[in-house]
């Protein structure tokens, strides 16, 4: 499939149906989609007289505070990684000694 191929899906969000067109996998648009409208359901059970739009807006909104926390996790656990390397590479190379013959 080319980058210009798009896969048509359909889907169902807040009980609404929509076509989407994307070069994604179309399980993984389904996967995305079946997380929003989770989320929205959640927001809705948990407060039921509020709105469509601001559920979905506050299911926007929660998604993206996880995606954030998890860059953010993600940036601690690659600088760790680093540090640990640099770490392990010093040790390795204080007890190996280099360019004797």
């Amino acid at each position: 499939m080319s980058p210009d191929d798009k896969n048509s899906v359909t889907i169902r969000i807040a009980g609404e149906e929509h076509v989407i067109r994307s070069n994604a996998d179309p399980e993984y648009t389904k996967r995305c989609a079946e997380f929003v409208d989770r989320r929205i359901r959640e927001i809705r059970q948990q407060s039921s007289l509020i709105e469509g739009h601001k559920a979905a807006i506050l299911a926007a909104l929660s998604i993206t505070d996880q995606y954030l926390q998890a860059l953010e996790e993600l940036e601690g656990l690659s600088k760790e990684v680093v540090s640990r390397t640099r770490n392990l590479k010093s040790r390795v190379e204080a007890e190996i000694p280099m360019g004797e013959e």
